[in-house]
């Protein structure tokens, strides 16, 4: 009998099932996200909350692993080989289904008999803010560079540093927690100039909230590390600001474009597998115009998740921490909020983008285009029987929101791995 995707130990079989806010939520201190001590005080009975949270929420930072280390010598692209046997269950779920659905997905539950599938897996797709995790890797690349022998050092600076949004963060009508520790009061409200939050902060808006404000903000602070290395930690924000403004814009589009395409090509993940090509807000346009196009791909995606669990995205520390930040402890959507996966621990990020002509009198309205219609999900899936796995699902269905459909999907695709 086949094993499924995580790290299945001995003759322990995928039979039983377990649950899932992004970051671990012991990890306030570590971070200094004030929503994490939020979820700690609900978790202890201190504070009461209308929304409980499921079992797989409760992971703690020191509960989160690397699932492939033991194959870090092997190349994404060799674990990345079709199982035959697999292949042709994985393609029994999407009959009668037209190319618009695009997959990869790699069971890692036993590490030492790891299986791959794929579909249509090198198609095009615009990413949306799945691309907030080259971002993400941007940030650790430079992170690297500035204290290349101290991680501590690292994490600090995520920790200590202060970051104003200014400009960056406009406009998005994505919403962000905002807590009060010392109140216990939770607002949620769009991003606003005179913001401030820690670096941590603004990563965990990026990715928990999908706030694409601070995704802007996050990119432009990973633009100052490069171009001011280890004298960054030190930048006020009248140096920052007058960087921006006296430095002509082509510069400055090419910097933002190199800072997070230039690690993901180191990673082997080429320009037409995976590339980010314009900021997430209009703000950031005052300072930064667009390069290249945005593209993802089923393929390109999975290289980045395959080498994330390696340790080999940057480096074996950063690659936990960012699997980390891709926590979920926040509202389920998606191919996350599947039944089935109600009791795993689910790392993700979904992205979509649409557009609209009502000109043929075609029904169209939000996730709901009928030029375009992409929405996108990236998850890793950890069973708590070690029942593990890698997905990558993206889809362009025009004129229906395709959320259901990643639903369904998800919850078919982990009934057919638990089942081998």
């Amino acid at each position: 009998m086949k094993k499924p995707i995580l790290y299945l130990i001995l003759f322990i079989s995928c039979s039983a099932f377990t649950t899932l806010h992004y970051y671990p939520i012991d990890g306030f201190e570590h971070t200094g996200i004030k929503r994490l001590k939020r979820l700690e005080l609900i978790k202890s009975g201190e504070v009461k909350s209308t929304t409980p949270l499921p079992a797989g929420a409760f992971k703690t930072y020191d509960e989160i692993h690397l699932n492939l280390l033991s194959r870090n010598q092997d190349s994404a692209t060799a674990l990345m080989s079709t199982d035959a046997d697999f292949q042709k269950e994985i393609n029994n779920l999407f009959r009668g289904l037209d190319k618009s659905y695009s997959l990869t997905v790699l069971d890692i539950s036993d590490v030492d008999h790891i299986r791959y599938a794929e579909r249509n897996e090198t198609a095009g797709y615009q990413p949306g803010s799945v691309g907030k995790l080259a971002v993400l890797n941007g940030l650790f690349v430079q992170l690297a560079k500035i204290y290349p022998d101290s991680w501590e050092k690292r994490t600090q600076l995520l920790r200590n540093k202060s970051v104003k949004a200014g400009v960056w963060g406009l406009t998005d009508e994505h919403t962000i927690p905002i807590y009060n520790i010392e109140k216990n009061t939770l607002v949620k409200r769009q991003v606003v100039a005179s913001d401030v939050f820690n670096l941590y902060e603004w990563v965990d808006h990026m990715l928990s909230v999908s706030n694409n404000g601070a995704a802007s903000i996050v990119w432009s602070e990973v633009m100052l590390m490069a171009a001011f290395g280890d004298k960054y930690p030190d930048l006020t924000l009248e140096e920052s600001e007058a960087y921006f403004k006296g430095t002509p814009k082509k510069e400055l589009t090419d910097l933002g474009n190199d800072v997070v395409n230039l690690p993901l090509r180191d990673l082997g993940i080429s320009a037409d597998e995976w590339r980010l090509g314009s900021f997430f807000t209009r703000g950031a346009n005052t300072y930064v115009g667009d390069k290249g196009g945005s593209i993802g791909t089923p393929y390109g995606l999975m290289k980045f998740l395959v080498q994330l669990e390696q340790g080999k995205v940057v480096d074996e520390n950063s690659s936990l921490e960012m699997k980390r930040l891709m926590y979920m402890t926040d509202r389920r959507i998606r191919y996350a909020q599947a039944p089935a996966l109600k009791e795993a621990a689910v790392y993700f990020k979904s992205g979509s983008l649409y557009k609209c002509d009502r000109s043929k009198g075609e029904e169209c309205g939000k996730y709901m285009g009928n030029v375009s219609n992409y929405m996108n999900s990236v998850a890793i899936v950890e069973h708590p029987d070690n029942c593990n796995y890698l997905v990558v699902l993206m889809t362009n269905v025009l004129r229906k929101n395709s959320a259901s459909d990643h639903m369904y999907l998800a919850g078919n695709i982990d009934k057919l791995i638990r089942m081998e």
